[in-house]
């Protein structure tokens, strides 16, 4: 592809039962021609086994992870795990972070990050750093870190944070390779955070590549396209780092109905339906707005049709952007 062109890949979006689960969407991104195949985080099979898994199946896509959650591992094991996926795949590895939710955080860590946008900066230095080959001495508010890495051959890896508001896109804009967005509306993208990035990215050679997630869904006979919705997005909107992000980007659900969020979100371009070519338009506006790559989330018809249908979308909407 080249640099001016849109990346399109898909993303596995579900908790990952037993990683067979994910092999038809391995499948697909490599017959599709699919950039990538993203992962969640996952708290069933573990998303790094999971990509071995694939790779040892000889499944050997790109892949990242969209994203993995910092109280999880320290950076130095994060570090080792993405080189070793890049090993294993023979595939450049694109490494996603998040802070999370400050609840899970303070379950594992004893206490929420008092800065989560400090924690993400720590902790994709570190990690960047030591893919680098360089030996690192911090001593930070959240993670400590001396060592290096054994020396290692590998296809590369890209390190990346997911972003929703703009000071965490400037956190990003000044450490990360990519910036990895999840529900967020092309206008809030092109108007908010992008110019974040480009901000934070001063004095770099450039600002990070950004990555988003958009959920889709084609309009079938007999689909409530409300429900996918609902479906597709319940577990995020109870997340305040979520709701905060869809106030900022003029989206205000307090008080609607189920009902009337999913409408919302379907007005805001934050979920994505129709027919195959009217997706294909919507997605364009995400690459016009400042995205390298689009990432075709199903998420809300794999729950509920399975895999078949979410992969028939998935096939409807590449072709419709090609």
């Amino acid at each position: 592809m080249s640099s001016n062109a849109l990346a399109v890949s898909v993303v596995y979006p579900l908790q990952i039962r037993h990683p067979d689960v994910v092999v038809p969407f391995a499948e697909f991104a490599l017959r599709s021609g699919a950039e990538r195949l993203w992962l969640g985080q996952s708290l069933n099979v573990d998303t790094h086994l999971a990509a071995a898994y694939l790779a040892g199946r000889g499944l050997r896509v790109p892949m990242g992870s969209s994203v993995t959650l910092l109280p999880l591992r320290h950076p130095y094991q994060a570090a080792v795990e993405a080189r070793s996926l890049a090993v294993l795949t023979g595939r450049p590895y694109v490494a996603g972070f998040g802070a999370g939710d400050p609840e899970f955080t303070a379950n594992l860590a004893g206490r929420p990050y008092r800065s989560p946008r400090r924690a993400v900066e720590e902790y994709l230095s570190a990690v960047r750093a030591l893919l680098d080959g360089r030996a690192v001495e911090h001593e930070g508010e959240h993670f400590t870190v001396h060592g290096m890495l054994l020396p290692a051959e590998h296809p590369g890896v890209e390190v990346g944070a997911g972003v929703l508001q703009p000071m965490m896109a400037r956190t990003a804009g000044a450490v990360a390779d990519v910036a990895i967005t999840w529900l967020v509306p092309a206008g809030y993208l092109g108007g908010v955070l992008v110019p974040a990035l480009r901000a934070g990215a001063q004095g770099r050679p450039r600002p990070p590549r950004v990555v988003s997630v958009v959920h889709v869904a084609v309009e079938r006979p007999g689909r409530d396209i409300g429900r996918l919705v609902r479906v597709a997005t319940g577990a995020h909107l109870e997340a305040g780092h979520y709701a905060d992000m869809l106030r900022r980007a003029g989206i205000e659900l307090a008080g609607l109905g189920p009902a009337d969020v999913s409408r919302a979100l379907l007005d805001a371009g934050a979920f994505v339906a129709g027919k195959p070519d009217e997706i294909a338009a919507e997605l364009r506006r995400f690459h016009e707005a400042g995205a390298d790559e689009v990432v075709l989330n199903s998420c809300g018809v794999l729950a509920t049709e399975g895999p078949g249908a979410a992969l028939a979308d998935l096939a409807d909407v590449l072709a419709a952007l090609e």
